[in-house]
C-alpha cells in the first residue's frame, strides 16, 4: 500500500524536473553496453530519411534528449558543422559521451546535462537543425517543451520531431506507465513479461514468427526489441498528439511543414502507439 500511495503522491507533483521520470538513461546505458554493430548505420539511415536532400551538411545540429548519442554520431557522419546534445538524464549524458568516444573519438561534439526547459538561446544559441526524436512527449509538459525547442531553431532552419500518435487508449497507457515507472524491478519484469507474451500472440495470429521478428528487430532509434519494450512500458511522463494538433500549434508560430511520416497505431493503440515524424521549417 505504501508503494501505491507513493505513486498517487507523484500525480500531484510537478513532473517536469525529471525526478519522477522513468529512468530512460539507465535503459540507454544497458542498450549501449550490448549495442549491435549495425545500430549506428540504422541511426544514419533514420536521419537520411528525415533529411534526404543533404540538409544536414554544414549546419549546426542540436539533439534534445540525446539518449545514447547514436544520432549525434550519425549527424556528425552526415556532415554537420557542429553538434550539441542535451539530456535531462545524467545516465544518458554519460552514455552519449562513451558512445561518441568509442565510435567517433575525434568528433567535436558538445554534450550537456540540461533540461529542455532550461535550454535557452542564451545558453545554447540557435541552430540550423533542432532534432528531438521521441522525447518531448516525456517531459511532463509537451507543449511547453515543443515551444522551447522551436525557439532554438535559427531563421530558415529545421525542426525535426517524433511524437507519439494519439490513440483512444492513451489514457490507459498513461496510467500503466505511471505504475511501471515507479514499480520495483520484479513488478516491472512481470508486467514486461505479460506484455511480451500478448505481443507474441498477436504476431502469431497474423502469421509472423516472433523469433524472426525479434531477431531482426531494430527500432527507428537503433534500439533492440527488449529495450524498446522496457522504454515503451515505462515511458512516463506520457503525452501524445495528432498531426493536426501539432500543425495547429506550429503554423501560427511561423513554421511550415516540409515532410512527415505517419504511423497510425495498429488496433487503435490497444498494444501501444508509434511515433509520427515531422520536419518543419522556420520562416
Amino acid at each position: 500500500m505504501d508503494h501505491i500511495h507513493a505513486i498517487w503522491r507523484v500525480m500531484s507533483k510537478d513532473i517536469t524536473d525529471g525526478s519522477q521520470h522513468f529512468r530512460f538513461g539507465e535503459n540507454w546505458r544497458s542498450f549501449a553496453a550490448q549495442m549491435k554493430p549495425g545500430a549506428l548505420d540504422e541511426a544514419r539511415i533514420g536521419l537520411e530519411k528525415l533529411f534526404p536532400n543533404d540538409e544536414l551538411r554544414g549546419v549546426s545540429f542540436l539533439d534534445i534528449g540525446c539518449g545514447s548519442g547514436l544520432h549525434l554520431a550519425a549527424a556528425h557522419m552526415l556532415g554537420v558543422s557542429n553538434a550539441t546534445g542535451i539530456d535531462i538524464d545524467a545516465d544518458s549524458v554519460d552514455t552519449t559521451r562513451r558512445v561518441l568516444a568509442e565510435h567517433l573519438p575525434d568528433a567535436k561534439v558538445n554534450v550537456r546535462h540540461v533540461s529542455v526547459f532550461d535550454a535557452t538561446t542564451e545558453k545554447l544559441g540557435q541552430h540550423g537543425v533542432v532534432y528531438s526524436w521521441g522525447v518531448l512527449h516525456h517531459t511532463g509538459n509537451m507543449w511547453a517543451a515543443i515551444d522551447r525547442a522551436a525557439s532554438l531553431v535559427a531563421p530558415g532552419g529545421l525542426l525535426a520531431l517524433a511524437l507519439y500518435r494519439k490513440s483512444p487508449f492513451c489514457g490507459v497507457w498513461r496510467a500503466e506507465k505511471r505504475v511501471y515507472a515507479h514499480a520495483p524491478k520484479i513488478v516491472q519484469a512481470m508486467m514486461s513479461g505479460l506484455y511480451k507474451g500478448v505481443y507474441k500472440l498477436g504476431l502469431r495470429a497474423t502469421g509472423r514468427s516472433p523469433a524472426e521478428y525479434i531477431g531482426g528487430y531494430t527500432s527507428l532509434r537503433g534500439m533492440d526489441w527488449h529495450h524498446d519494450v522496457h522504454d515503451w512500458l515505462g515511458g512516463y511522463p506520457y503525452e501524445s498528439v495528432t498531426p493536426d494538433e501539432l500543425a495547429a500549434y506550429l503554423m501560427p508560430r511561423g513554421f511550415s511543414l516540409v515532410r512527415q511520416f505517419e504511423r497510425p497505431a495498429a488496433i487503435k493503440g490497444l498494444l501501444g502507439t508509434h511515433c509520427d515524424e515531422f520536419v518543419w521549417k522556420k520562416g
